[in-house]
């Protein structure tokens, strides 16, 4: 019996797994701003994701890390602030102005994928999420 409860004890002490997230950002117009990245669940999509970052935009390829995600589904997603306001700029219609993009490289038809069309399986490691801004 003490020896179960030991490995109990010890099984609980064990650091939670947690992975790493590198997203790779394409397209990026150098000297223009910053990008933004976020990294959510199902249930925080397009709204205050769980994890985010802002960088410096760098010609060609911006590249975010995120450490310590726990292991799961989650859904990336990225825009090129240029204007340095902290949001995707629209037009009168609602329709993005600055450049954005999401994991899977997907797409919505009339508005934002869903958060099944970007989502990845992310594991233990290191994780690479392309994201190539349009």
């Amino acid at each position: 019996m003490r020896h179960l409860l030991l490995s109990c004890t010890l099984l609980l002490a064990l650091p939670a797994s947690a992975a790493t997230v590198e997203v790779r950002v394409t397209k990026v117009a150098g000297g223009k701003g910053k990008v933004n990245v976020a990294v959510c669940d199902r249930e925080r999509f397009l709204k205050q994701c769980a994890y985010s970052a802002s960088v410096p935009a760098v010609a060609g390829e911006t590249v975010v890390s995120f450490k310590d995600i726990p292991p799961g589904t989650w859904a990336v997603l990225a825009y090129q602030d240029e204007n340095g306001n902290n949001q995707l700029d629209r037009n009168f219609l609602g329709i993005p102005t600055e450049n954005y993009g999401f994991s899977r490289d997907a797409a919505g038809r009339f508005g934002p994928p869903g958060f099944d069309d970007a989502a990845i399986d992310v594991r233990e490691g290191t994780t690479v999420a392309p994201i190539e801004l349009h």
